[in-house]
C-alpha cells in the first residue's frame, strides 16, 4: 500500500499531463497557477482598510484560511498524494464554515436559529462532522464543496433581487458570472479531458484557480457590503474599484461614508 504521502496516491488526478516540465512537479500549470491566491490577499487588505478596522479578526481569519488554500493547492498539484488531496478540499471547507458562520445574513437563518452565536456553533459542528466523512470518500469532497457554492450562489440571487442599489445588483450579477466561467473550467477539465486532449490544452484548471479568485474578490466585497448594510447602515457603505471604474481590469472594494466604531 502507498504512503498517503506519495506523489500520485491521490483519487483525483486532473488532465494536465504529469511530470511533464519538472521531475518535482507533478501539475506544472495547476501549481504554478495558485500564485493568484498570494496576490490577491494583500490588495484585498489593503483595498478594504476601512473595513477592516471594523472586523479585523474576522478579515485577518479568512485572509489565514485563503493562504492556507493556495498552499494546501500548491503542495496537492505538486505531489498529487492523498495528504495533499485532503488538505486542498478541507481547507477550502474551513474557509466556507468561517464565512458562513461570520457573514451569512441573519435574515436567512432558518427559524430555529436565534441568533449567530448559535448558528455558529451548528456550522462549527457541520464543519468538524464533514472533515470526518471527508477520509470516508475523498474523491466525493470537490462535489460537496461545489454544491455548497451552488447554495451561496443562491443567497446572492437573493440578495440581488433585495438590493434597491442598481451597483450592488450589477456586483452581484458580475460575481455569478466569473463564477460560471470558473466552474465551466473547472467541469471541462474533469469530464472533458479527452476534447481537452484534443486541442492540446489540458490547463482548465489552472484556469479555474485564476478565474474562481477573481469572482471571490467580488463576492467578498458584496459580502462585506452587506454586512456593514445590515449591521451598520449610518456608516453608509459603498464600493469604489482599483485602479478606476473604467479600467478594462479593477478590483472591487468597500468604503464607508461615515465611518464609527463597531458595535
Amino acid at each position: 500500500m502507498p504512503s498517503i504521502f506519495a506523489y500520485l496516491s491521490a483519487e483525483v488526478d486532473w488532465c494536465e499531463g504529469n511530470f511533464e516540465h519538472s521531475q518535482y512537479i507533478a501539475e506544472y500549470y495547476n501549481t504554478v497557477s495558485n500564485i493568484i491566491f498570494f496576490i490577491i490577499i494583500p490588495f484585498m487588505l489593503t483595498l478594504n482598510m476601512d473595513y477592516m478596522k471594523y472586523r479585523p479578526k474576522p478579515v485577518h481569519s479568512l485572509a489565514v484560511m485563503v493562504a492556507l488554500i493556495g498552499f494546501s493547492s500548491v503542495y496537492f498539484h505538486m505531489t498529487l498524494s492523498y495528504v495533499g488531496q485532503l488538505l486542498d478540499e478541507l481547507s477550502i471547507l474551513w474557509t466556507m464554515g468561517l464565512c458562513y458562520a461570520c457573514w451569512f445574513p441573519t435574515h436567512h437563518y432558518p427559524s430555529f436559529i436565534k441568533n449567530r452565536e448559535q448558528f455558529s456553533w451548528i456550522v462549527g459542528i457541520v464543519t468538524v462532522v464533514s472533515t470526518l466523512m471527508s477520509f470516508v470518500r475523498p474523491v466525493l469532497n470537490a462535489y460537496a464543496l461545489n454544491s455548497v457554492a451552488l447554495h451561496l450562489l443562491y443567497v446572492v440571487f437573493l440578495e440581488i433581487k433585495r438590493a434597491t442599489n442598481p451597483r450592488i445588483q450589477r456586483l452581484g450579477v458580475i460575481t455569478v458570472i466569473w463564477w460560471v466561467v470558473a466552474i465551466s473550467c473547472w467541469i471541462v477539465d474533469k469530464f472533458f479531458c479527452e476534447f481537452c486532449q484534443k486541442i492540446n490544452f489540458c490547463y482548465f484548471h489552472s484556469l479555474w484557480h485564476v478565474f474562481i479568485n477573481i469572482a471571490l474578490t467580488y463576492l467578498s466585497t458584496l459580502i462585506m457590503y452587506l454586512d456593514v448594510l445590515y449591521e451598520m447602515p449610518t456608516a453608509e457603505p459603498d464600493l469604489a474599484y482599483w485602479p478606476s471604474k473604467n479600467s478594462p481590469i479593477s478590483l472591487p472594494y468597500l468604503v464607508l461614508g461615515k465611518p464609527h466604531k463597531w458595535c
